[in-house]
């Protein structure tokens, strides 16, 4: 896999998980820079591009989840996911961090939290293709209704982001970082330069991304939509930072 695309090297030690990430919606709304703040740990730049901060509800699909010379198992392997992030730094290095991954796979949301410290939790969910060249979801999580349903469809051609565009800030991170242990750690993902198309949303509901109470006007109108058919994925333990 190409690796001069992307603006720091990756751990010489070998990658710990191979997983694609595939048939995705980037739903993104500006929000209230001192109400996400609350949110991201003390050590870590919350960046803001333009002067504006950013957050992004995911919804897509896990596929192939495998540890290094393991195969992978249909029923633990694969699952939908609609995770909530932003964009942050450390020492330079810009990733994501998030806010929840709400995920319909019970072993990754009991395991992740106490191994790794990422805040899975239990949904039920669905993505699939739709016949507009888009995607359909719903996420809806087991404890209290909290969720999200909607479908998106393609307004523009595949592309990669340009350099210094928004686009590049907010699809060019090859890193994440999580609070472990009462510690910063990262965790390196490597793929392929993302291609993507501008797309438009149609959203019934949207109490997931409303929980977190970031000061957006319309919770059913993002800013920006994307659309991805994806990418393979190796990553990399984390690491204390």
């Amino acid at each position: 896999m190409k690796t001069d695309h992307i603006p720091f090297k990756m751990p010489t030690r070998g990658w710990a998980l191979n997983q694609n990430w595939v048939d995705l919606t980037f739903l993104h709304w500006e929000v209230d820079h001192d109400l996400l703040k609350k949110y991201i740990p003390e050590d870590l730049k919350l960046e803001t591009f333009n002067g504006k901060t950013y957050v992004g509800t995911i919804p897509f699909r896990m596929e192939k989840i495998r540890p290094r010379f393991l195969p992978s198992i249909p029923f633990i392997s694969n699952f939908p996911e609609f995770n909530i992030r932003t964009y942050v730094s450390k020492k330079g290095i810009a990733g994501v961090l998030f806010l929840t991954l709400d995920a319909e796979s019970r072993i990754t949301s009991m395991y992740a939290p106490w191994a790794y410290g990422l805040p899975y939790i239990f949904a039920k969910g669905k993505v699939e293709e739709n016949e507009e060249g888009g995607f359909s979801w719903y996420s809806e999580r087991k404890s209290n209704g909290i969720g999200i349903r909607g479908n998106s469809k393609p307004n523009g051609f595949l592309r990669k982001a340009d350099k210094n565009s928004l686009e590049e800030f907010l699809f060019e991170r090859y890193c994440l970082y999580v609070t472990h242990k009462n510690k910063t750690h990262i965790a390196y993902t490597c793929h392929e330069q993302w291609e993507f198309q501008d797309a438009t949303a149609e959203l019934e509901t949207n109490s997931l991304t409303e929980f977190y109470k970031l000061g957006i006007s319309n919770i059913l109108q993002p800013d920006l939509v994307h659309i991805s058919k994806g990418v393979k994925v190796k990553t990399w333990s984390a690491e204390e930072t």
